[in-house]
């Protein structure tokens, strides 16, 4: 497949993918309303696992439920045996010498092609399967299944570029040095999430870029839409058997591929329980590998929000509602503890922030008034409101919300809970849901409540500060140094941006490999120094040895 590389080439220029805004009458509402359409009149659909370019089903069926109506499924999806893992598996390294081989820009332009076809040709399909099958209302699925997967492809290609271009700054008279970097010596294990059908395109696609082979476990919850991602690589010229993708039981999946000395990378997003459990797993096995496998994570958060006294209230107050109540509060990034100084929350923040609260519209994202669809599945919904009851029963006060309705689809109300106890549990577990926890402090309390908001959780993800004094933005800032891996100014806490703000957090957060930057794509090479000489030596001595 190595062809003569003939030319030293530039990637084109790369930007965000722009947005289409869904404004009643617009064409892209109309083309979104015909997928919609479209795909409700043709579900369920059947999704095989796809090894080696070959469509296998092992006649194990699964469902993947529509959310907002669970009688209904997106599709029925076939689940890997231990045998379709297995052939995954050497498939996979079978393709790895081929795929590693090819040049470079052959590569890039495959990923191109790729963010081509999820910003044009597949936007409104990958929009409608995510909406379904996720839950997300238009502008949700905007931003994640066409904006943010296009730029994953294309700054990912740009990132690879200047990778590549790292090289040494200096050679000896009569000498070059240079360094390539290598995909890793085995595969790459992609084990992706429900919430972000971009995520489920760059788990295996930032790997598979810098010429990994990649064994991909879709969630359950999100089988269809990362189905169509799928689809959409192998059009745009990723060959047979580089990615494999294989839905199936997660435990019994992953299980197989951490256990073969050929594994060479984990790169996750899910649960800090589960992340946790893996990496303990893969400790426990390092001897039988061949090298030491890199662990990729980013798993959950805690987030926050901090209004200081000279805080603009209506911005403040906005802000917290997108960042809390976007997806449910189903993102890693969403606001779960606010903390509002007494003179903000009784000059207007609470009645401000309840009253928008109450005009949220939930219920199914095919209805473009609601601002909420709902959350996940069973599991979720019932995880959620144990908490809220639990934040009940330790004597937090339900401002608003608080109920949930599953009789046709998983709808929990938004719901605000305002505590006098700032360690209590729904300040510091992760919900996953549209819960948000108030805790209002003495306005002279600020310096101390910094100490209290960095201790107070096990994770590090983000976090937003809301001031005009630019003295409290630096000295919260400061204190809270390690308390988010993307803080914010006078901003909401969600929204993080390819290209704008490499996301990432640390502690439980995970291994802060910064999704959307370069930083990410140096775990998944292996860089070898390479210095070729040019003259030869006459002598073996040094002129030290001479007398």
């Amino acid at each position: 497949m190595a062809s003569a590389q003939l030319g030293s080439f530039k990637v084109p220029l790369v930007d965000n993918e722009p947005l289409k805004v869904y404004a009643p009458g617009s064409p892209e509402r109309r083309a979104l309303e015909v997928a919609l359409f479209e795909m409700e009149q043709q579900l369920p659909f059947e999704v095989p696992c796809i090894v080696n370019g070959r469509e296998i089903r092992t006649g194990k069926l699964a469902k993947q439920p529509i959310p907002s109506d669970h009688a209904r499924h997106l599709c029925s999806y076939h689940e890997a045996d231990s045998d379709t893992v297995a052939t995954a598996i050497e498939g996979a390294l079978a393709a790895k010498a081929q795929w590693e081989s090819m040049p470079w820009n052959d590569r890039a332009a495959i990923f191109l092609r790729a963010a081509e076809l999820v910003s044009g040709k597949y936007r409104y399909k990958l929009m409608a399967a995510t909406m379904l099958g996720q839950g997300k209302n238009a502008w949700q699925a905007e931003i994640d299944a066409a904006a943010e997967l296009s730029d994953f492809f294309r700054f990912g290609v740009k990132y690879v570029e200047e990778l590549y271009s790292q090289q040494p700054p200096k050679n000896t008279a009569g000498s070059w040095n240079r360094v390539e970097y290598r995909p890793l010596e085995g595969f790459v294990l992609a084990v992706s999430p429900f919430n972000f059908t971009a995520i489920g395109g760059n788990l295996p696609g930032a790997p598979a870029l810098v010429g990994n082979v990649v064994v991909w476990k879709p969630s359950p919850a999100a089988t269809y839409s990362n189905y169509l991602v799928y689809r959409i690589l192998t059009e745009a010229g990723v060959p047979p058997g580089v990615i494999q993708f294989v839905p199936g039981p997660p435990p019994e999946v992953v299980a197989q591929c951490i256990n073969h000395p050929d594994f060479a990378a984990l790169h996750f997003t899910g649960s800090t329980f589960v992340f946790k459990k893996l990496w303990k797993d893969i400790a426990v096995n390092v001897d039988k590998y061949k090298g030491y496998p890199r662990i990729v994570g980013e798993t959950g958060g805690k987030n926050f929000h901090l209004v200081h006294r000279s805080a603009e209230i209506r911005n403040a107050v906005l802000q917290s509602v997108r960042g809390a109540f976007e997806y449910q509060g189903q993102k890693c990034s969403a606001l779960s503890r606010l903390y509002v100084s007494s003179s903000i929350w009784e000059g207007g923040f609470r009645n401000q922030f309840l009253s928008e609260i109450a005009a949220i519209k939930v219920g199914p994202p095919q209805d473009f008034r609601n601002f909420m669809g709902p959350v996940i599945g069973r599991p979720a919904f019932d995880k959620i409101l144990g908490y809220i009851q639990k934040a009940k029963d330790a004597g937090g006060e339900i401002l608003i919300g608080g109920t949930g309705d599953d009789s046709q689809g998983y709808f929990i109300q938004p719901t605000v809970i305002l505590t006098k106890d700032p360690r209590s549990v729904t300040v510091q577990e992760e919900i996953f849901g549209p819960v948000v926890t108030v805790y209002v402090y003495e306005d002279d309390q600020f310096e101390d409540l910094l100490q209290l908001i960095d201790n107070t959780s096990v994770y590090a993800l983000t976090g937003s500060i809301f001031a005009a004094d630019r003295s409290a933005l630096i000295t919260a800032t400061s204190k809270l140094r390690h308390a988010a891996g993307n803080v914010y100014y006078n901003e909401k806490c969600t929204g993080a941006v390819v290209g704008q703000q490499p996301f990432g957090g640390s502690r439980a957060s995970g291994t802060n490999d910064k999704a959307g930057s370069v930083s990410l794509f140096y775990r998944f090479v292996s860089a070898r120094s390479i210095k070729e000489n040019f003259v030869g030596l006459e002598d073996f001595q040094y002129p030290s040895n001479l007398v």
